[in-house]
């Protein structure tokens, strides 16, 4: 055999290990792609869970009167805009009542920065919350009822595990 061909067949079997070694890592790559894809849905499904978990507490609360319904709506609407793909709420379109009342309630003052306001502005506040609340109750108490019942068995159903 002459020089030129084991060199050539030399250089063949460089050439072929080489693409085996480059085919090799596209398969890990891809293995790697695949499991971050898991990984990424399996804390998507533990957030959603997790909120799923306080969206029952609050839905509890409400039904039980343990919280009014202003701090509810906006707890509950403010929440559920955190889950994340096929568990998405629009509470906008579902849920009116509920929408209603926080977008009526949502720029009003909380917590201390509502002990600054004038007496006259925290009495007016009240004002409209109150009668907000007051024509809203009855569908809000069915909403949360709803939302319960449509969450609860979501969040019991949610298998989480380890890769």
């Amino acid at each position: 055999m002459s020089t030129v061909a084991l060199l050539a067949l030399l250089g063949g079997a460089i050439i072929l290990a080489l693409a085996g070694y480059a085919g090799s890592l596209l398969m890990k790559l891809k293995k790697q792609k695949e499991l971050q894809e898991q990984h990424r849905k399996l804390a998507i499904q533990q957030r959603n869970a997790n909120i799923f978990e306080n969206v029952v507490l609050l839905c509890q609360a409400g039904l039980q009167d343990r919280c009014d319904f202003s701090e509810l709506s906006i707890r509950l609407y403010c929440i559920m805009d955190y889950l994340q793909e096929d568990e998405r709420i629009d509470v906008e379109k579902e849920y009116p009542a509920l929408s209603e009342l926080y977008h009526v309630v949502k720029d009003m003052a909380r917590g201390d920065e509502r002990q600054e306001l004038a007496k006259k502005d925290r009495m007016k506040d009240n004002l409209v919350r109150t009668k907000a609340e007051a024509r809203l109750q009855d569908a809000i108490k069915e909403e949360i009822q709803q939302l319960h019942d449509r969450v609860k068995p979501l969040n019991q159903n949610i298998d989480i595990k380890m890769i």
